[in-house]
Order: structure tokens, then C-alpha cells, then sequence
């Protein structure tokens, strides 16, 4: 996923388009999209537009060892309304939690996300 990608879909989760995601980071309301064909904003932009999406800079980085999708909806599809990161070593333990529950509570998920497991 690049950079551009990952801040459409913190921005999206978000409830915000990319122009405002832009305005509110003190950038040109179409900034953002110059990432589109995969070249990366400077670390002083990429600060700025983390702080509006409340992620660490570094969740927007793209990433060469990323695995590939596998369609399953994951804990982390659902969204962190608070901005919230959860350590790298506990991400497994609360992906098979969230699995689980979700699984004894199906009427908590959204149509779309319904029988991906």
C-alpha cells in the first residue's frame, strides 16, 4: 500500500475527504494527491498530516515487506476512532480476539464486512 493509499484510507476511516485532511494540515487543499503516483510528502508534511489523521507518522509510510491481503476482515478494519496505536507484538493476540468475538456477535458487523472469515 503507499503512502498515498494508507492516507486515503486514515482519512476515510476518519469521516474526512483528502482536501480537508489537507486544509487542515496547513497544506494546499490538493497537496495529497501529488502522493498519487507513489513519491512520499517530506517528514515535515507527513508530521503535519498525521497529527490531523491522529496516527503515528510512520502508519502512512508505505512498506516493501507488507503481506499481501488475503480479503479477511481484520481488527483493524474497524477502525480507532481515538487515534489510537497498538504495539506491533500484541497485534496477532487482539487480531484473534477481535476475530472471535465478532464471530459470537455478527449482528455488530457492517454488511460489506459479513462473511469474509
Amino acid at each position: 500500500m503507499t503512502t498515498f493509499e494508507r492516507i486515503k484510507k486514515y482519512a476515510k476511516t476518519r469521516g474526512m475527504s483528502l482536501q480537508k485532511v489537507a486544509i487542515e494540515a496547513g497544506l494546499s487543499k490538493n497537496m495529497i494527491y501529488q502522493y498519487k503516483d507513489g513519491t512520499n510528502p517530506s517528514m515535515k508534511t507527513l508530521h503535519k498530516i498525521a497529527e490531523v489523521l491522529h496516527v503515528e507518522p510512520n502508519d502512512l509510510l508505505s512498506s516493501s515487506t507488507e503481506t499481501k491481503d488475503d480479503g479477511k476482515i481484520k481488527w483493524k478494519d474497524l477502525g480507532m476512532p481515538y487515534g489510537g496505536n497498538i504495539p506491533d507484538e500484541l497485534n496477532d493476540m487482539i487480531d484473534s480476539i477481535a476475530e472471535t468475538y465478532l464471530k459470537n456477535h455478527p449482528e455488530l458487523i457492517k454488511d460489506k464486512y459479513k462473511g469474509k472469515w
